[in-house]
Parts: C-alpha cells; sequence; structure tokens
C-alpha cells in the first residue's frame, strides 16, 4: 500500500511549511526581515500505463490518459518575499532606511562584504559608521569628534556641521549594492546576506542611481511580515497536515482490516 508513505510526504511537506511560517511570526519586530514562503513539487509518478500507448489488438486506438500514481509531495525550495517594509521613525539621526531596491553594505569579521536591510547604525569609538554588531559601514564613513550635527541626504551624501563653523561639510557618501536575484542571497543570520552564485555578483551605486532605492534618515525598514497573512497561511497548514494525518489512519484501518481476513 502506497498511501502511507505518500501520505507521510504530505505531514513532512507541512512540517516545513508551519516551520518557516513561525519564522515569519518569530520575526514580525526584526528591523529589515524579508517574509519566506515554501514552495512544493510533486514526487516522481510510477507509470502503470503510459497516456498514448497502444490500446492493443488491431484497432489503432491510444489510451487517452493513462494511469499514473503519485508518489507524494516535496518541498522544491523556500523563496523570500522582498517587498518594501513599512519605515518606522526612530529619532537617531545615525538610523538609515532604503525607500527601494538596494542593500547596505557591511564589512564582515572575516573580510568578506555582507548586505543587509537593517540600517541600525551607530558611531564606534574612533567615529566610524558601524552596524549594531559593530561591523563597518562600506565605505568607510568617519564623523569628527568635534561634530554638532549630522545630516544624511535621499542620495547617500552625508554632510557634518563642526563646532563654530555655520557651513556644513561632506565627510562621506554611502552606497548601495543590487542584485539581479535578492531572493538568491545566502541568509547568515543576524539580518546579513551574503552572495551566491544564484543571486549574481553585486552591482554598486549610489542612493537615487538608476535601479536604485534612496535613504531615509531617522528611519529603519521594518518587516515586511502581514500577521494576518500569516495566521491564516499557518491554519491552512496545519489542516493539511491533519488531512495528511487522517489518511495515515484510514490506510492503518485498511491493513488491519486485510489482516484479519480468513
Amino acid at each position: 500500500m502506497r498511501t502511507l508513505s505518500i501520505a507521510s510526504t504530505g505531514m513532512l511537506a507541512q512540517q516545513t511549511n508551519v516551520d518557516v511560517i513561525s519564522n515569519n511570526i518569530a520575526n514580525m519586530n526584526t528591523t529589515g526581515f524579508k517574509r519566506q514562503r515554501a514552495a512544493f513539487q510533486d514526487l516522481l509518478y510510477q507509470q502503470e500505463t503510459r497516456p498514448g500507448t497502444s490500446a492493443g489488438g488491431a484497432s489503432e486506438a491510444k489510451v487517452p490518459t493513462g494511469i499514473q500514481i503519485g508518489a507524494g509531495v516535496r518541498t522544491g525550495g523556500v523563496y523570500r518575499i522582498t517587498e518594501q517594509g513599512a519605515p518606522n521613525q526612530t529619532g537617531n539621526r545615525y538610523d538609515m532606511a532604503i525607500q527601494g531596491r538596494g542593500y547596505f553594505q557591511v564589512t564582515m569579521p572575516d573580510g568578506q562584504t555582507g548586505y543587509t536591510r537593517d540600517g541600525t547604525f551607530q558611531l564606534s569609538d574612533q567615529g566610524e559608521l558601524v552596524t549594531a554588531d559593530g561591523y563597518p559601514v562600506q565605505p568607510g564613513i568617519n564623523v569628527p569628534p568635534d561634530a554638532v550635527d549630522v545630516a544624511i541626504s535621499k542620495t547617500g551624501q552625508v554632510q557634518v556641521k563642526l563646532a563654530g563653523q555655520t557651513e556644513m561639510q561632506t565627510v562621506g557618501q554611502l552606497q548601495l549594492a543590487t542584485f539581479v536575484n535578492e531572493a538568491g542571497l545566502e541568509a547568515l543570520g543576524g539580518n546579513m546576506f551574503l552572495t551566491s552564485p544564484a543571486s549574481g555578483e553585486a552591482t554598486i551605486g549610489s542612493p537615487g542611481d538608476p535601479g536604485l532605492g534612496t535613504t531615509m534618515q531617522g528611519f529603519v525598514e521594518a518587516s515586511n511580515v502581514n500577521p494576518v497573512a500569516e495566521i491564516t497561511a499557518l491554519i491552512t497548514a496545519q489542516r493539511a497536515y491533519e488531512m495528511n494525518s487522517r489518511v495515515v489512519k484510514t490506510a492503518d484501518e485498511m491493513l488491519a482490516t486485510s489482516s484479519q481476513l480468513r
């Protein structure tokens, strides 16, 4: 009886689905988080009678549909939905949100370049713009210790006002990175991503350039998780799991009935 194995694949698939949904719900308030969705594929089919084979005899009639029995379902992939999250005002002049496409570039401890939508930035003890984990933001931007005001434009230009001066001085220029396939970035955790063969190499440019978003000072991007949609998806996954478990129970009852035949 194939029913037991088929239903078990359905239960495993829905378990993965619930794992993905629960991760989305857990990250409802994670800055710059992008929700994910599980995609499923049917498994190989057992060809008992192939469509289009001869019906036999002298007739040239062909079997119109055949007999193909599926083996169940598997998780084909978990893809990331990169739509924009709502900007939340923080009041911190170093916080940055991206309105549109693009990722901030960050120098990781191992020297690699990481990419993030989390613009929760601060200054290090050297006056360098860094992430919440202390990783430097690329390209390196240093704010003088005697700066009394900092302004970051929509195009990423960083200007400071020094004590005793009236004119703003430019100290750096933020740059953003885009990818052909943003969903193909490798997630590291900590709101950080790395390039992968699926994402392609980064294309670097200034905020506001064609194909790039703009920066918003004093804001961070909220998660794009929709709680109502996630709860609805969770209920759907739960019901699908229950139906597959019901199939397992039915198959078990059928086997019990057949074993009692005399």
